[in-house]
């Protein structure tokens, strides 16, 4: 008898991690002998511990193939972590009860490096507990960072919305700077990784006069400042990317806010303001500033052909592997060449995956340290090729809204710490 499967999604959104969505849910819909129905999490892995859980079966075939070209999260995200097995057993306890309540014999968690890491849990313990379960990690991450894979769904789509708009600000810019804005500021997204800010370094493909500030140069004020002047005395104007993740050498990020997310991690926001601002107070220079915040993560609109196919493919693969008996892994995108363009569809144990991080190799990273190399562009350029336009109707992109009927609960309630 086919058992069911529960499907959430996690952490921040990117526009294509419905594409991954829709690559689980028709996969498991053709496996219809082995997996039952497909039950989404109300506001992720929440929607679990609540026992709050969405039947997929009752949105239409053509809801479901929507979704390949719909942005953000159709059932709800959330930044919550659960804590390591020691501190809060009884959370994952709870998952275990609840997929044996609704007979749900597959878990697929669709995140980045801390939802790895709770797939990852989640499959011990339901070794330990002696109940069959098979978890699969679907990677997602706009950030870049998860490790044995070539790039993480996301990824592409904003990349090429940053080097869109970094390349399209920068003509804006150049066409004022005589009389006005000498200095343009974009703040990305990117706490520990730069590949987001990296991608702005491709305007410099188009004679744009870029300085990127990655998290893995270690800000010097200085030499920044000089670099800002040398190119604005050459060519009249530049641009700076910002990761918000930039920091001082003393691993002070330069938009700490003294606060902490849901997670853990510093509170980042306004890199742009504080460079800008330095800009001015040392140079003079009339600027502008601004940051790219969710719109780069949200722009559907102008997402990459290849991100969007490669997350639904890793969605689909995720069935796959669970189908073919594997179990605490992860499909991953396995570069074999860079012209053409290449790759494979391979599998990562999570224990490799989970609460690691992928950096910037510094070949990928200009000697001054504010600019992108040749190597760097190789392996950029493939991952924004090809537009993949949503339908529209009166000059707005037409995306679907899910019905989201979520099922009877069966189990009492459950505080959620």
């Amino acid at each position: 008898m086919p058992t069911n499967a529960f499907y959430a999604q996690s952490g921040g959104v990117t526009s294509v991690i419905n594409a991954s969505a829709c690559g689980v849910i028709e996969t498991a819909r053709r496996h219809a002998d082995r997996i039952g129905t497909v039950y989404a999490g109300r506001n992720g892995i929440l929607g679990a511990l609540a026992e709050e859980l969405i039947d997929t079966s009752l949105e239409s075939a053509e809801a479901i193939a929507a979704l390949r070209s719909t942005p953000a999260g159709a059932f709800g995200s959330c930044r919550y972590k659960l804590k390591s097995l020691e501190k809060n057993r009884r959370e994952y306890e709870r998952l275990i009860e609840v997929f044996k309540a609704h007979d749900i014999g597959y878990f697929f968690y669709n995140g980045g490096g801390d939802s790895a890491d709770t797939c990852f849990k989640v499959s011990q313990l339901s070794q330990s507990l002696g109940y069959p379960l098979q978890a699969i990690h679907v990677p997602k991450t706009i950030d870049n960072d998860l490790p044995l894979t070539d790039c993480c769904p996301g990824f592409g789509s904003v990349a090429k919305y940053v080097a869109v708009s970094t390349l399209e600000a920068s003509l804006d810019v150049r066409s004022m700077a005589a009389t006005s804005t000498k200095v343009f500021v974009l703040e990305v997204m990117g706490r520990h990784a730069g590949w987001i800010a990296a991608a702005g370094g491709l305007a410099a493909d188009h004679g744009i006069p870029v300085v990127i500030l990655f998290p893995e140069i270690p800000f010097d004020q200085p030499a920044f400042l000089a670099r800002v002047d040398a190119l604005v005395k050459h060519h009249g104007y530049c641009t700076v990317v910002v990761s918000e993740g930039c920091h001082h050498p003393d691993g002070t990020f330069l938009a700490e806010q003294g606060t902490k997310d849901a997670f853990g991690h510093a509170q980042l926001g306004g890199a742009a303001p504080v460079v800008a601002q330095m800009v001015k107070g040392a140079l003079d220079y009339k600027f502008h500033w601004a940051v790219a915040d969710y719109l780069q993560r949200s722009a559907r609109h102008i997402a990459s052909a290849t991100d969007a196919r490669q997350a639904y493919e890793l969605g689909q693969r995720a069935v796959e592997l669970a189908l073919e008996g594997k179990n605490s892994v992860m499909p991953t995108i396995d570069r074999t060449s860079d012209s053409p363009y290449a790759y494979r569809i391979g599998s990562a144990p999570l224990d490799q995956v989970a609460n690691t991080e992928k950096f910037m190799p510094r070949d990928f990273i200009s000697a001054d340290g504010y600019g992108i190399t040749d190597k760097c562009r190789a392996y950029l350029l493939p991952l924004i090729q090809g537009e993949d336009y949503p339908a529209y109707r009166d000059g707005l992109p037409v995306y679907v809204t899910l019905q989201n009927h979520v099922v009877a609960k069966k189990l009492p309630a459950f505080e959620i710490a």
